[in-house]
């Protein structure tokens, strides 16, 4: 396996647990969310998040690579927060919405990161699937934070 393959590699398997978070963050937030809207929009966004690492992990596979199939430890430690601070909020719509913000920037960061390297390393193979799913990723952030700006007018 080449070194440019090793680092193609690399890339997408951070990008699976960057999904993987996103997966289990909106689930998380579906379950932590009374509004019937937002509890649909959290889901359908955990299956698109599952969706989006099924794919990645394909790529890896037909790269000869091994894919991650877990969540980060940071997404773990932010789920857990959002746990916490749901406790203490009483679940508020707002306060859900600002963690699921915060989650999606933490997303944007790493498609970007993702996009520096293929760009650094030319890793021109991979580079169509991740920019799609990075223009995934900022969609998801900017209704995410349309929602919470809402919810915040409101209250």
């Amino acid at each position: 396996m080449t070194d440019l393959n090793k680092e193609a590699i690399s890339v997408l398997n951070s990008l699976i647990e960057t999904s993987k978070d996103g997966q289990e963050g909106f689930k998380t937030c579906a379950e932590d969310i009374k509004h019937p809207e937002l509890k649909a929009l959290f889901i359908k966004r955990s299956t698109d998040c599952a969706t989006a690492a099924a794919e990645l992990q394909s790529v890896v596979r037909s790269m000869g690579g091994d894919p991650h199939t877990s969540t980060s430890v940071s997404g773990d430690l932010h789920r857990r927060w959002v746990d916490l601070k749901s406790l203490v909020t009483g679940k508020d719509e707002e306060a859900v919405l600002n963690e699921a913000e915060r989650g999606e920037d933490h997303a944007l960061k790493s498609y970007k990161d993702a996009l520096e390297k293929i760009n650094k390393h030319n890793l021109a193979g991979i580079r169509d699937v991740v920019e799609r799913q990075y223009h995934g990723a900022l969609r998801n952030h900017d209704q995410v934070k349309a929602l919470r700006n809402q919810a915040r007018a409101r209250s």
